[in-house]
């Protein structure tokens, strides 16, 4: 398994300068509505999907995804887009669905294979006006215009959100320069008071849910009742701190199943991958097995009643996914070849063992349960998590 940063989602925004002149901040926050669900996608179930994205091994007709809709142009000329919301990615870019022709001139050509998913882009670098919401718009924002995609549809492409050490070596002629990303730039300018973005979920109880998230640039919004964030370092181990990346431990019950190690916090994964040797020892104390129908561990109705808490260890936080939030949605069984009654487990092997610097993705299973905030301008990267209403909530 390979996570080269400099091809992993890794683009953004164009260098600006700043003076000593203070920024008046307009607005302490910005909320998006977010469409976050299940989506049916070339006949790949969220099993298939998330596996060829990480350990290149194809298995068995949908896959999570999260979208907002931006507008990009600018004045008379403001087109929506609707894009898929990523954590792991530095990269915006348009033009997968809905055609888009650049204002600016555009920069050079480039291209991007991601090396652990289906995603393809090429297509050239632009500077355009980003629209986030009426009155809130970042000008002579770099981003990707299509030529070429893959794996996108129905999406008009992808609004990055990663930490953008990820735009390293996107530019031939200058390797190490990096590229600025919508938070940084909102926040330079005044539109938001904190270079913050956060996530905030439902539990997916259908195929399809309508506006049952929020993406927040800045302050979090009260009004989402969650608890106190609690903040931890971006890890220093690599290839893990190319990305949102943490150092963190899990616990079931008294059985350690995975050690202190580094991993990465993933949006547009669909489960909660951990180490092959970490898998093994949770397959034993849940008493799991493989179901050959799904690809994914199943457990009797019994072994569901007497399911622990997996507890995961953070900075000094211990974050409890409950039994409930260990299962897949049981309504949504057909989507992964699953019977009706049956009740399989969202936790899945990277089938690689502890120690590669990736030993663990949080992936939106752990997300509808858990705020997630990003740090993306910091000295001191972080990521940070809190609970919300639905962290215990009975959907699955």
């Amino acid at each position: 398994m390979m996570f080269p940063a400099a091809s992993w989602w890794t683009l953004l925004a164009l260098s600006i300068s700043i003076t000593g002149s203070p920024v008046e901040v307009r607005n302490s926050r910005i909320i998006l509505p977010m469409t976050s669900g299940l989506h049916f996608s070339n006949g790949t179930n969220p099993v298939q999907r998330d596996d060829v994205r990480l350990i290149d091994v194809t298995l068995d007709n949908a896959y999570v995804f999260s979208s907002v809709t931006i507008g990009v142009g600018g004045h008379l000329r403001t087109i929506s887009y609707r894009l898929i919301v990523n954590t792991a990615s530095a990269i915006t870019w348009i033009g997968a669905n809905k055609r888009y022709r650049p204002f600016s001139n555009t920069w050079f050509p480039i291209s991007i294979t991601y090396p652990y998913s289906e995603y393809f882009f090429a297509g050239t670098l632009c500077t355009d006006t980003v629209e986030i919401t009426d009155g809130n718009a970042v000008d002579d924002m770099t981003i990707g215009g299509a030529t070429e995609t893959r794996g996108v549809a129905p999406f008009d492409g992808m609004l990055g959100m990663g930490p953008r050490s990820l735009s390293r070596g996107l530019i031939p002629t200058q390797p190490e320069r990096t590229l600025e990303t919508v938070t940084e730039r909102l926040f330079m300018q005044g539109s938001i008071s904190q270079p913050l973005v956060g996530l905030f979920f439902k539990p997916s109880m259908d195929s399809v849910n309508l506006d049952n998230g929020r993406l927040v640039f800045g302050d979090q919004d009260p009004g989402f009742n969650i608890g106190n964030i609690a903040y931890t370092p971006r890890t220093s181990r690599m290839p893990a701190s190319d990305y949102w990346g943490i150092d963190q431990s899990i616990e079931y019950g008294d059985t350690e199943i995975l050690p202190l190690t580094s991993g990465i916090v993933d949006s547009g994964m669909t489960f909660i991958f951990i180490a092959s040797d970490a898998y093994e020892v949770y397959k034993r104390v849940t008493g799991a097995y493989p179901d050959p129908r799904t690809g994914m561990l199943s457990i009797s109705l019994r072994q569901y009643n007497a399911l622990l808490p997996l507890e995961f260890h953070i900075s000094g936080q211990t974050y409890k996914l409950s039994p409930n939030g260990q299962i897949w949605p049981r309504q949504l069984n057909y989507m992964i070849q699953g019977i009706e009654d049956g009740i399989y487990l969202v936790i899945k092997s990277l089938d690689k063992p502890t120690g590669h610097g990736i030993d663990f993705c949080l992936g939106y299973a752990f997300l509808q349960r858990f705020y997630s905030v990003f740090d993306a301008f910091s000295a001191s990267p972080r990521v940070g998590f809190a609970t919300t209403p639905y962290t215990n909530a009975f959907t699955n």
